[in-house]
């Protein structure tokens, strides 16, 4: 049986070894990785690592490029080559829309592009005019006191030299110098992180100008299907720096997932809730805005816990299976 779903929530926490997702840069031979300043739950002020929204962000639509190319889904000519200006590098396209209205042009970009669709985007070519992203990121923080971050020593050797860089050797070898290698030092990090993201499935299509849908129903549950696809992946394969040598161990993964079958939202509540003292408290705050929010009117909020990886991909499965998009009651 087919459910419908109008925005899905997930708050998790992620065990991640030996990880280098977050680097911003480096300062002479040392990689440097991201560092956060957050309050807790109890006012307290704390500096830690974390890893950019922005970099989820862009793992999803990966795998939904890959997804929708792998299913023929629309694509617009910049978003099938995933050039990251996505429509506004599409010249043909903008060049047919030029002349038309704002809103004409939201229902012609909606059925040219999913990408464009569900990722959100700022047309910058010929007019300024937003799409909002359906789907919705925050920073990956660690949680206080659960991460720790050490730093590697790394040589690059030369395998080939010249007779004068041998001779060079040589001489910097009476010296004590570093002989044909350039040495550096990798930053890696193991810990407990916070996860949240929010999908407003409701909006798959849906033109905010006109408030009407420009795609059918049979295309939204196609991109709604895929979009959930790609966020499945987007846990099971965070993606980031350094990863061809430092592969993240995906240890464990625990949380909640909140749906919502009406214009009520999905609730979502931050897993840095209840630290290392009450591990479930964000868990069970969820239950509790839960049953106020469906009060005696039902359960068009429901609620699904998972405290392992493989539950949390069956939890998923079960989502996207059943998946059938709900449509907005604007009154019109």
């Amino acid at each position: 049986m087919k459910t419908a779903i109008a925005s899905l929530s997930i708050a998790a926490r992620a065990t991640l070894d030996m990880h280098s997702l977050n680097n911003e840069g480096g300062e002479g031979n040392q990689i440097q990785t991201r560092m956060v300043d957050i309050v807790d739950h109890k006012g307290e002020l704390h500096n830690v690592n974390a890893i950019s929204g922005d970099m989820l962000k862009h793992v999803l639509m990966e795998h939904f490029y890959r997804q929708a190319r792998a299913q023929h889904v629309d694509l617009c000519q910049s978003c099938q080559n995933f050039n990251a200006n996505r429509i506004n590098a599409d010249k043909d396209f903008i060049k047919r829309a030029e002349k038309t209205s704002d809103a004409d042009f939201i229902d012609q970009m909606l059925q040219t592009c999913a990408i464009d669709d569900v990722a959100g985007i700022l047309v910058t070519e010929k007019r300024a005019l937003p799409r909002k992203s359906i789907s919705e990121f925050g920073w990956v923080l660690g949680l206080p006191n659960k991460v720790n971050t050490n730093s590697y020593f790394h040589a690059k050797y030369v395998a080939e030299r010249s007779a004068e860089k041998r001779a060079e050797d040589v001489k910097n070898q009476e010296t004590g110098a570093n002989l044909g290698q350039s040495i550096f030092h990798r930053p890696a990090s193991s810990g407990i992180y916070a996860i949240v993201c929010h999908l407003e499935l409701a909006r798959i299509g849906y033109n905010d100008i006109k408030q009407i849908y420009a795609i059918s129903d049979e295309e939204r549950q196609k991109r709604a299907s895929l979009l959930l696809e790609s966020l499945l992946y987007t846990f099971l394969e965070l993606n980031g720096a350094m990863r061809s040598s430092q592969l993240p161990h995906l240890v464990a993964l625990e949380g909640v997932l909140t749906m919502s079958s009406s214009v009520i939202p999905a609730p979502l509540i931050s897993p840095l809730i209840g630290g290392d003292e009450d591990s479930d408290l964000y868990r069970n705050q969820v239950q509790e805005i839960v049953s106020a929010l469906n009060g005696n009117s039902g359960e068009s909020v429901t609620k699904e816990t998972f405290d392992t990886i493989g539950g949390f991909a069956s939890c998923m499965r079960e989502v996207i299976d059943s998946i059938a998009p709900l449509k907005l009651n604007v009154g019109r």
